[in-house]
């Protein structure tokens, strides 16, 4: 079909779609460029984020809990009042807690000792142990380490850009650095 111009509108359409594609292709690039930003950004803001709240946790392990108000127990995942916590906010208080990076098992054996009824309706609480932890990863909460035995363990992250230095810690196979203001 020919439009006003003496031209078919096929190869108006071809011509159009050459830098209509180009136009998308352009859009797609800057869209995609942006999301990673925001994502690194979002990386970092967790990073902090668990620095801040592993700062808070060991002033009020070595000063006492009555240091927290509500507000900042329930931000940092320590309020106990109504609820029960979940399974995330006990994998994620157990990593902070910890002196050292911890295996699966061992993070399954301390939130039995801690909270034995938040495992308690778990199947499997080893693989939903092992999938939170790889979820804290991914929000970058934790960090998946090696140990000199080739199997894995999570610690939670400090925000060395910060000075927050952490020492090392042999004793498990792993260097790793403590959060300098939770010490």
């Amino acid at each position: 079909m020919m439009n006003g111009w003496g031209q078919d509108n096929e190869t108006v359409n071809k011509g159009l779609g050459g830098r209509h594609e180009q136009n998308v292709q352009e859009v797609v690039k800057t869209a995609h460029e942006e999301l990673r930003q925001l994502m690194r950004q979002r990386a970092d803001i967790m990073k902090r984020i668990g620095t801040i709240k592993q700062t808070i946790v060991g002033l009020a392990n070595l000063f006492g809990g009555g240091i927290l108000n509500e507000d900042l127990l329930e931000l940092v995942d320590r309020k106990t009042s109504g609820r029960q916590p979940g399974f995330t906010r006990a994998c994620r208080m157990v990593l902070m807690e910890a002196a050292r990076p911890l295996g699966a098992r061992e993070v399954c054996e301390q939130i039995q000792l801690k909270s034995p009824p938040v495992i308690l309706h778990h199947k499997d609480p080893l693989a939903s142990v092992t999938t939170v932890l790889n979820r804290l990863v991914e929000y970058g909460e934790a960090k998946s380490v090696i140990r000199e035995n080739g199997r894995r363990a999570w610690r939670w992250v400090a925000d060395p850009e910060n000075g927050n230095l952490e020492p090392a810690d042999e004793a498990d196979g792993v260097s790793v650095r403590r959060d300098a203001s939770y010490l």
